[in-house]
Formats: C-alpha cells, structure tokens, sequence
C-alpha cells in the first residue's frame, strides 16, 4: 500500500497557474475594445458613446446567455475538453473583431480584397456616416458574440476544476489568486494595447492577443489531467484534496436541469448575488479609459493615462487577500467555510461605498477616482473569489459548473444593464448638459453610476444571507 504520510506534492498549484493565465489571458482579449475605441476605432468608424454601449451591453446579453449554457457544456464535456472548446472559440472571437474595418469596407464599397490601411482609406471615402455606424457596430458585434460564447466557459471551467484539485478550506484561496489574473490581464493591458494600437495598428492589437489563447491551449493539453489519474499527483496530495469528499455528494448520478437547479434557494442566493455585482465590474473594465478620456482629457496611448490604469489596476492586487480572510476565519474562529465566507463578503461590501467619493474628490485630480476605483475593484475581485467558493460548499462536483453559468448568467444580465444605461446614459447627460450636485454633461453621469456601483455589494449581501442564512449543502 502506497505511503500517504510520503512528502506531498504540490501540483495543484501547477493547475492553479494554468487557471491564472488562462483568465489572464480572458480579460487581455477583452479588453482590447475598451482601450482602442475611444481613440483608434471611433475616429473611423464615427461611433458614439451610445454606439459603444450598445456593443459592450450586447456583449454582456451574449455572455449571460451563454453562461447558462457554458456550465451545462463544461459538467457534459467535462473539464478538460470544456476548457479547450472555450478559449479556443474566444481566441478566434478576439482576432475576429482585427477584420471588422476589412469586411466593413466589403460590405460600403465592395472592397474586399485590401488590406487593413486600404480598408481605412475606403472607409474615409464613403459619405454615408449613418451606414459606415451600423455596418462597423453590427460587425463587432458579431465578433463580440463569439468572444462571448467562448469566454462564457472560462469560469465554469475553472471553478471545476478548482473544486477537482482543492478542498474546500482552499478554494477561495485557490480561486482569488486565478481570479487575480483578471486583474493582471487588466494591469498589462493598458501599457502593451495601446502601444500596439499606436505603432501597429488597433487590429494588430486584436491580433496579437487573440494568439495568446491558442498558445495556453498547448500546456493545457499536455498538463490537465484529473487528480486521481494524474501520474504527478501522489497519494499524499490526494489524500489532502479528497479531504472532505463525501459519497452523497460526489457518488456518479445524473445531471442537474435547470429546472432543479433554480428550486433551490442557494442557486438564487449565487444568482442575485452575481446581478448586482458582476456589471459593476464590467462598467469599471469597460469605461474607465473613457472615463478618464472624457472627463481628464487623458487618450488610453498617453503615458499619463496609462500610468493611471496600471497603478489602478496594481491597487485591484490586493484581492488576493480576500482568498486568506475566510481561511483565517475558518482555522482561527472555527467557522464552516460558508460561513467563513459570508464574513469576509461582508466586510468587502463595505470597500466599494468609497465611490460615492470618486467625482467629488475628482475634481481635485484625477489620481482620487482612480485610487478608489482600484480599492472598489480589489473588493469586487475579493468577493467575486468567495461568492464563486460558496458554490463548491454547497453544491456537489458534478453540478458546479452548472450552477456558476446560472450565476454567470444573471451576472451578464446585471452587466448588459448597466452598460447600456451608461452609455445612454452617458450621451443624454453630454447633450442636455445635466447637472447634478454640481457636476455637469458626462461627469454628472458617472457620478450616477459610481453611486449605484457604490452601494450594490451591500444590497446583494442582504438578500444572499436573507436566502441562505446558514450552511446547507446541496444532496442529490
């Protein structure tokens, strides 16, 4: 019988790094868009702030939509070749959107055959600003749509194989450090985009981070393996990862159907908990360049700005302490990990109330809404570690990835609302020159939005513990 006091290995971690650069790589490819549109793409395709938040809302629809369906794809393919299918549809999602002036240029003057600087001159040569919008918004969306479909399955994927390879004292741990990688592909992207953007191209931008994907998907192939059948994983590290297995919960049995899935209060305590808190997120990735564009005067290719969002970004690091709170709460105050858990989101809630100072302090500098919005985002990335965890806690193997697309789902529906109303919202304020409590035109507008976001985290704790009070996990 194989010793399993022998020194364990640690490759657990090996797959945690493999999720880490994976959702890395999921937010670089996202936001590619948000950094070249406001002063690259706009320029030539005349968009508005309306225009954007049409794609970017759309974008969020498509990515709800397909989480439902991603979580249900993951658990049936299972881990490995769910993961696969998913980063290599939004890789070529991401190089999709490098082709959009291309086939714009197609469809106005029937110019297909050119290249990227031909298709920009054929663009300024068409009168028709009207059709130039629709036709280049209707073919980012389309790109958007199959990034969306692909990125859908990231987290679902990962979540599995997270709740595969740690027991659940470690998950939350284990999910903030591949979760950081979200803020890492947003620290990165604001210093290599633009620059890209500037010298080469907006398309080359898309490009070059879209081949990023296709590049993972070779270690992953090689890599991933389940514990138990992975010849790098001892019987020690075994052990300690099936820790807390138990045969009600991980025995085989059939799948969960949607319809099950929403019988249970858990499923909508994940579920709300995610639509008010996801689009806050998404509203802090997608418009912050602009943002600082519109209100600062700072262009995404300024060093200035750029300083700004990796510094912003930096702060949004500290998220990784929001994976040790619960730990230390569950091995110093005895807690269950559920209720570990909610302790810690409590407390991030709070973080995120710093935004009803963003404008007022904004008009000091810059540097005031940029610092909060980066402690606002460290405390999103803090809860969004733990509110993925709770699931793994409550649910069994088999039905995570399930469960976290109905999540994902109601997150992308939060998202699509509020991106949409920021841009309309946006472009109202800009027209009919709103004022409110002293700001005015689009600076009053976000300062709309900054209090919604400002207060989302503490509304969503209330209504999750309202629904799951204590811990209770799921039997099958």
């Amino acid at each position: 019988m194989t010793d399993i006091k022998q020194k364990m290995t640690r490759y657990r971690w090996v797959i945690c790094a493999l999720l880490f650069f994976a959702t890395t790589i999921n937010y670089m490819d996202r936001q590619v868009l948000s950094l070249t549109w406001k002063d690259f793409i706009a320029p030539e395709f005349h968009w508005t702030n309306d225009d954007y938040g049409n794609i970017t809302s759309l974008f969020s629809i498509f990515y709800a939509v397909a989480m439902l369906f991603a979580g249900r794809f993951v658990d049936w393919m299972d881990t490995k070749k769910g993961f696969l299918w998913a980063i290599g549809v939004w890789s070529l999602g991401a190089v999709a959107h490098a082709f959009c002036g291309i086939a714009t240029s197609g469809v106005l003057a029937g110019n297909w055959m050119v290249g990227f600087e031909g298709a920009r001159e054929t663009i300024a040569t068409v009168g028709d600003v009207g059709r130039i919008i629709n036709v280049s918004v209707a073919l980012f969306i389309f790109a958007r749509l199959i990034l969306a479909v692909g990125e859908a399955g990231n987290f679902p994927a990962a979540i599995k194989a997270t709740a595969e390879y740690f027991p659940k004292k470690d998950r939350a741990f284990s999910t903030s450090i591949f979760n950081a990688g979200a803020t890492v592909g947003a620290l990165v992207a604001p210093v290599s985009i633009p620059v890209i953007a500037k010298y080469w191209g907006w398309e080359a931008a898309f490009i070059m981070i879209g081949a990023l994907g296709f590049v993972w998907m070779g270690f992953w192939v090689f890599l991933y393996k389940k514990p138990e059948l992975n010849p790098r994983v001892n019987a020690a590290e075994l052990a300690y990862i099936e820790q807390d297995a138990t045969p009600a919960q991980d025995a085989p049995a059939k799948k969960l159907s949607f319809r099950q899935c929403l019988g249970y209060r858990q499923t909508w305590a994940f579920a709300v908990g995610k639509f008010l808190t996801d689009g806050v997120w998404w509203f802090y990735l997608f418009w912050t360049p602009a943002y600082l564009s519109s209100v600062y005067d700072m262009r995404s290719s300024d060093p200035k700005a750029q300083v700004a969002i990796f510094v912003l970004y930096m702060i949004t690091l500290l998220s990784i302490f929001g994976g040790w709170l619960p730990t230390w709460f569950v091995a110093k105050k005895k807690m269950n990990p559920y209720a570990g858990r909610m302790r810690s989101m409590l407390i991030f809630a709070f973080f995120p109330l710093l935004a009803l100072l963003a404008q007022p302090l904004g008009a000091a500098s810059y540097w005031f809404p940029v610092i909060i919005i980066g402690i606002a985002g460290a405390a999103h990335q803090a809860w969004s570690a733990n509110i993925f965890s709770t699931v793994g806690d409550m649910f069994p193997k088999r039905a995570v990835a399930t469960i976290t697309g109905v999540g994902g789902m109601a997150g992308g529906v939060g998202a699509y609302i509020i991106n949409k109303g920021a841009g309309r919202l946006f472009d109202f304020a800009d027209e009919s020159h709103m004022t409110l409590f002293g700001f005015r035109g689009e600076e009053a507008g976000y300062f709309i939005i900054f209090c919604i976001c400002a207060v989302a985290y503490l509304v969503a704790w209330c209504i999750m513990k309202s629904l799951v009070p204590k811990f209770k996990p799921i039997e099958i």
